[in-house]
């Protein structure tokens, strides 16, 4: 090759050979350095919220009724009358099902007729038994006839006690074709209509459940349980109703607990196959608007109030397995600083270990701080609940 010819194609080659190595596209021009000496970027830095705080535990659960009723007929026959609406609000002592009374009226008749009879023989009776015991102290009648009529008399004295017991027997059937509401609650639909037949103790009606207050039960693990034992005594005596520990409960759908409720219920032991323990609190419902069934998310105090570090989860980074925050210096210069984490409370992290809360926190430009290099702080107040 020509000498002429080689030396240019090698000006050629070099430099493209060295921009493919470089990454820098043929004929691109040199990226140039950024200008050293410029403003440090500006982030936002705020003291943590320190306040005295009590971390919260949460757990599903479900809403029960306090009482529940299965309405079913106490004697048997036709239904007559329904006489409540689905799904009304009853009160204890409300007729609600009628069963034709007429043949318990006519039994309820036989039965006072059989007493009046019964009364009769044992007015007659302890009349012949006094005329004999008269004719007995005189020697014109013997013991044999007096004791006679004694024993005649106590038989109708029998007769008597047993008529009685029949006449309160047919005033209770009687009683019992009004079919009445034996709690104040919410009745469900009726489960027969009228004029089918119902059986004693058989015929299921209708149920009724009461709604204020109502029931909150669920389940905490062996650990926390043991915990919640330490630190708050429960299941140790003081959780008798409404002197228990306070809890607040969110409805599906809510981010904030909106019901309170006292734990007034812990059991006496731990579910061998879930290795759980079953907790209960009362909870008002003056509303009505909660219904049995209802699935809820109980928030319960988990240790006793204490003096709390608070952080916005923004200001939290994530270096690996660890957790950290980055710091500001009087002078400007950014450090990181490991950090143990907590529950959430009012909405802040809880800072369990890593910080005292007199430190400036950058909690906004994290991607713009490196530890070492300087910042421009921009200081903020973060508000006492940030929910």
């Amino acid at each position: 090759m020509h000498p002429a010819l080689r030396s240019r194609l090698a000006s050629f080659l070099v430099p493209a050979l060295v921009g493919v190595l470089a990454g820098v596209p043929v004929g691109a021009a040199p990226a140039r350095a950024q200008a050293p000496g410029g403003p440090p970027p500006k982030v936002t830095v705020a003291k943590p919220v320190v306040r005295e705080i009590v971390e919260q535990d949460q757990y599903t659960g479900r809403f029960d009724p306090i009482e529940f009723v299965e309405v079913r007929a106490r004697v048997t026959g036709y239904l007559d009358k329904i006489q409540f609406t689905d799904g009304a609000t009853v009160k204890k002592g409300d007729v609600l099902f009628v069963i034709d009374r007429r043949p318990y009226k006519a039994a309820l008749e036989q039965a006072q007729a059989a007493l009046t009879s019964a009364k009769a023989r044992l007015s007659f009776t302890q009349t012949d038994l006094e005329r004999a015991q008269t004719l007995s102290r005189g020697g014109n009648i013997s013991e044999q006839v007096t004791d006679q009529r004694r024993q005649a008399s106590q038989t109708a004295q029998a007769d008597v006690d047993s008529a009685e017991a029949a006449l309160r027997n047919a005033q209770l059937n009687y009683d019992f074709t009004e079919v009445k509401s034996p709690i104040d609650g919410r009745i469900s639909q009726r489960l027969v209509t009228e004029g089918n037949i119902v059986i004693t103790d058989q015929t299921r009606l209708t149920t009724i459940v009461s709604l204020d207050p109502i029931y909150f039960g669920f389940t905490v693990d062996e650990k926390s349980f043991l915990k919640y034992q330490g630190s708050l005594n429960i299941g140790m005596g003081q959780t008798q109703r409404g002197k228990g520990v306070p809890v607040m409960i969110a409805l599906t759908g809510e981010e904030k607990p909106t019901r309170k409720g006292t734990l007034d219920f812990v059991d006496n032991r731990v579910d061998n196959q879930t290795g759980t323990v079953l907790l209960r609190a009362t909870v008002e419902n003056k509303d009505g608007f909660i219904k049995p069934g209802l699935f809820g998310i109980v928030s319960m105090p988990a240790t006793k109030p204490f003096r709390g570090v608070l952080l916005p989860d923004e200001a939290i980074s994530a270096n690996q397995d660890k957790r950290i925050v980055y710091l500001v210096s009087e002078d400007g210069t950014a450090s990181a600083r490991d950090v143990k984490l907590g529950p959430k409370v009012d909405g802040y992290r809880v800072i369990r270990e890593g910080l005292k809360g007199d430190e400036s926190v950058v909690i906004n430009g994290l991607a713009r701080v490196r530890p070492g290099a300087k910042v421009t702080p921009e200081m903020q107040t973060l508000p006492p609940s940030k929910s």
